[in-house]
């Protein structure tokens, strides 16, 4: 027999299981889309500085902030992969558990993906010399 959850309860662990299934995946996109692209415009536009702030600065933020979003969807995928691993072994046989395990095994393989391009992507723009790239 299942436990008896409230829809509220059911909504924000449907929506924290996704965050980490998907999180990293969406963190590397941010990296991408913002790392990159404030690199190549500031040295398009001959400057070294985004908003008074260096552009190494600049920079570094753009890759330690989704890599702390990669890291945090990978601790809810492991920590969901350990839930309902006990809530397995407890007894429980509902499908919903088997689905939520696969899901965050998928969600810890990802995430660790992600995660990985995100540090490597970011010693790549803070190695190589700024605006020679």
């Amino acid at each position: 027999m299942g436990t008896q959850v409230g829809p509220r309860a059911r909504l924000f662990g449907g929506l924290l299981l996704w965050y980490g299934v998907l999180g990293g995946a969406v963190a590397w996109a941010v990296h991408l889309m913002a790392a990159w692209s404030m690199d190549e415009l500031a040295c398009a536009a001959g400057s070294a500085e985004i908003s008074a702030l260096p552009l190494w600065q600049a920079v570094g933020l753009a890759v330690i902030i989704p890599a702390l979003a990669a890291a945090g969807a990978l601790a809810v995928a492991v920590l969901a992969w350990t839930r309902m691993g006990q809530a397995q072994r407890s007894g429980a046989s509902d499908n919903a558990y088997g689905r939520t395990r696969l899901l965050a095994a998928v969600g810890i393989w990802a995430n660790l993906f992600f995660l990985s391009i995100i540090v490597l992507g970011g010693v790549a723009l803070l190695v190589l010399p700024v605006c020679q790239r």
